[in-house]
């Protein structure tokens, strides 16, 4: 449905930050919920963060929400996810995903999206 890549992904140490990036090709980006997942090899892809349309709303795992921000510019159609205080549990592949907005519907953040990105990997040391 939309075209999203990310990108920033790399090696760093613990206790490091990294910031991941994905651009999405739509000319209607603020209509969309963009959300981070990650997924280890032999593990279930686990959320990680939405932001609403607007940047009004976000929600994170509890696993980040003390070290991860997620934002969106969307003059430049791209959301990120600023991720501090890594550790090791947090390397992963990151994947951005993407719902459009529902009218009439209340319920949030979406539980299944339609467009996911590639992914990225990012790999933390200790």
């Amino acid at each position: 449905q939309v075209q999203l890549v990310e990108s920033g992904g790399g090696l760093v140490q613990a206790g490091g930050s990294l910031r991941v990036s994905c651009a999405a090709s739509t000319r209607t980006f603020s209509q969309y919920t963009l959300a981070w997942f990650r997924r280890t090899p032999g593990k279930e892809r686990e959320f990680v963060a939405a932001i609403s349309g607007r940047g009004l709303s976000t929600r994170y795992a509890d696993s980040v929400k003390a070290r991860f921000t997620i934002s969106r510019d969307n003059a430049k159609n791209t959301v990120y996810l600023q991720m501090n205080s890594l550790k090791s549990e947090d390397t992963a592949v990151y994947f951005c995903a993407a719902e459009i907005r529902r009218p009439g519907v209340s319920t949030w953040p979406p539980t299944e999206y339609s467009s996911w990105g590639q992914g990225t990997q990012v790999t933390v040391s200790s």
